[in-house]
């Protein structure tokens, strides 16, 4: 019992670390009178025994969660809620509460003693529902992609008022699906009272083109709805307007993207590492896999926070955070000891004075001998 308190005390600001208790049972005990049952003219009398001390029955871990702590760093990682991390070492699998994590110099995501932090990695942005989990990497030169723009929407007003023959010409920056950069052109012409022509150009070497007309109505709304086609590329005409005194048409959104550089990432509570890239692009790099077992009691420590399993803990059972049973993740923070400083300290003296009534008693027995050796005088 002192040992077990003195270790909680020890470990009372270890990240991750679950306090132990012991629980105490009585020995054999040594019959010196047997049951009997009772007669007609007696009654039966109860077994006399002396019991001969007292052993251990277990020491049993307190899986209560700790209180957190936030550090700020975004690789330090807190599960609220039940299940563990799960680390490799070689072919060793173990399991921990301690989410005190660093990258290292081949980018894996690894806790202080070297264990490699197992998950699933995204393939371009998408993560798998299942399969065998893998070391979490996070490579610095990380790169997005570039796509292509295949999609792009005009809004605003074309003013009623405009002279015919006067033009306006928006450009938006494009991409191809390598990532290259171009600059599409649109050009609205007045050519009637009601009508405007439409010259577009995607920019590229050849150029595609299309040419139109939009028709706008005396209220100043488009007459139907209109899309330009630059091969690929679509361009929605269909929120342009026509009312006087105002000139706001302008190309409100296209999709693509050149390619970029990992900048930085995030971690949210489903275990997915995003990561945010220098084009603006976000996607998902990996995401944590938790695991949890049936009897966690059960688990055997294995030193540096770590746990592994036995034959009555049950197998490893792996789930994303957030699934049934299995805990969220929370970034920037860690899970403390939860060791009740107040309560160990109570256990200290409860082991103290147990052991002093207990050396009591070899004091009196050694007295009783001394008096039956005196006998003799």
């Amino acid at each position: 019992m002192l040992d077990t308190t003195g270790n909680n005390i020890a470990n009372v600001n270890t990240a991750g670390f679950k306090s132990s208790s012991v629980q105490f049972q009585d020995t054999l005990s040594q019959m010196t009178q047997g049951a009997t049952t009772p007669g007609a003219d007696t009654g039966g009398r109860n077994p006399a025994q002396v019991g001969l001390g007292v052993q251990v029955a277990g020491i049993a871990t307190n899986f209560g969660q700790g209180s957190s702590q936030s550090t700020g760093r975004a690789s330090d990682m807190m599960i609220s809620g039940d299940g563990f991390f799960i680390t490799r070492s070689g072919n060793a699998t173990t399991l921990t509460r301690a989410g005190a994590f660093e990258f290292d110099a081949n980018g894996r995501l690894t806790s202080p003693d070297g264990g490699i932090v197992q998950g699933r990695m995204a393939v371009n942005g998408a993560l798998p529902t299942g399969g065998a989990l893998g070391d979490i990497v996070l490579p610095r030169d990380l790169v997005s992609p570039g796509t292509a723009t295949t999609e792009a929407a005009l809004t605003g007003n074309l003013p009623k008022e405009t002279v015919i023959g006067d033009s306006i010409t928006q450009d938006k920056e494009i991409f191809a699906a390598d990532g290259t950069s171009r600059t599409m052109s649109l050009t609205f012409t007045r050519t009637s009272a009601t009508q405007w022509s439409v010259v577009a150009n995607d920019g590229a070497t050849p150029a595609v083109t299309d040419n139109s007309t939009l028709t706008l109505n005396a209220n100043g709304t488009l007459a139907g709805d209109k899309t330009l086609n630059l091969g690929s590329l679509e361009v929605d005409l269909s929120k342009v307007t026509g009312y006087a005194g105002l000139k706001t048409v302008s190309i409100s959104e296209a999709n693509g993207n050149a390619a970029g550089t990992l900048e930085s990432y995030t971690l949210g509570s489903d275990g997915t590492l995003t990561g945010t890239f220098s084009n603006g692009k976000q996607q998902a790099i990996a995401q944590i896999v938790l695991g949890t077992v049936a009897n966690p009691s059960g688990l055997q420590k294995t030193g540096g926070s770590g746990y592994t399993t036995t034959a009555n803990s049950g197998n490893i059972e792996f789930g994303a955070p957030g699934d049934p049973g299995m805990g969220s993740i929370a970034g920037g923070m860690l899970e403390m000891s939860n060791v009740d400083l107040s309560q160990e300290f109570t256990n200290l003296i409860v082991a103290q004075r147990g052991f002093q009534a207990n050396a009591r008693i070899i004091t009196t027995s050694d007295e009783v001998l001394q008096e039956l050796a005196n006998l003799k005088r």
